[in-house]
């Protein structure tokens, strides 16, 4: 893999893992755009690399917020914060699900369909500029729409669906105040990050290659500061109701991917 293909796919990753556009979604299209086989270029180690970076990277912007949920539940303290965390394990559940069975299958059918990812870039489109129209509401985080925003999440594991976009749009539905519910949407992709790169190192068939060290490392640190920054860009465009730019953006996008697949 080519230093150049590692740094653009680390910037996209960590982009659009945070921006509602669909990380999986865009990296299916620059894969093609690049020309890149994953399996053939040790690929496996690489996707691990820019998901974990991405973990870090939202870590390191809600650290403060981090270190007192930690607090909270090693203490098995009564607070705020010990709901925070149980309600991010109800969110768990459905994508957690969801992700260990049927992951592979939804992988192999949407591995390079860009009219099916285009197609799905549409739906998110859709979300978000709905979204976007509702005022801001101040209904407090329980297990049931905990679990309704989880299957959002669930849903993302479509290449195209935005895992941010979703569970930010059905926060913003079911009446969860806009800063929660990006912080919420942030936070929430952590453990599920951590789980499917546990999974992916006990399942799957990784292959590190030291003569590529230095693509690794340029992918990890493209991922974990661009998706530091977009942390930062989504939790202002949310609290604003910017998402109709997001919304455009998608449309755009996903017309193109369909026009590029069909001609």
């Amino acid at each position: 893999m080519e230093i150049i293909k590692s740094f653009i796919l680390g910037i996209v990753q960590g982009l659009t893992e945070f921006l509602p556009v669909s990380s999986s979604g865009h990296i299916e299209i620059f894969k093609e755009i690049l020309g890149l086989s994953f399996e053939a270029q040790n690929g496996l180690f690489f996707t691990l690399i820019l998901h974990l970076a991405t973990a870090f990277s939202a870590l390191i912007y809600f650290w403060d917020d981090v270190k007192n949920i930690l607090k909270s539940t090693i203490k098995f303290k009564n607070d705020e914060n010990f709901h925070f965390t149980l309600m991010i394990i109800v969110s768990m559940i459905p994508a957690g699900l969801v992700g260990f069975f049927l992951e592979e299958k939804i992988n192999q059918l949407f591995n390079g369909n860009l009219l099916l990812v285009g197609s799905m870039l549409i739906i998110t489109s859709i979300l978000l500029l709905i979204s976007d129209k509702i005022k801001s509401k101040n209904r407090k985080l329980n297990t049931k729409n905990s679990f309704l925003i989880g299957l959002a999440q669930a849903l993302a594991i479509l290449p195209g669906i935005s895992r941010s976009g979703s569970t930010i749009a059905t926060s913003i539905f079911i009446g969860i105040n806009r800063d929660l519910a990006a912080k919420f949407s942030f936070l929430m992709v952590i453990p599920i990050i951590v789980g499917s790169s546990l999974k992916m190192i006990l399942f799957d068939d990784i292959v590190y290659d030291g003569s590529i060290l230095i693509n690794y490392i340029i992918g990890f640190f493209a991922a974990l500061i661009s998706g530091y920054y977009a942390c930062k860009w989504m939790i202002f465009f949310v609290r604003k109701s910017k998402l109709k730019y997001f919304a455009l953006y998608c449309f755009i996008i996903g017309i193109s991917s369909i026009l590029y697949s069909i001609v």
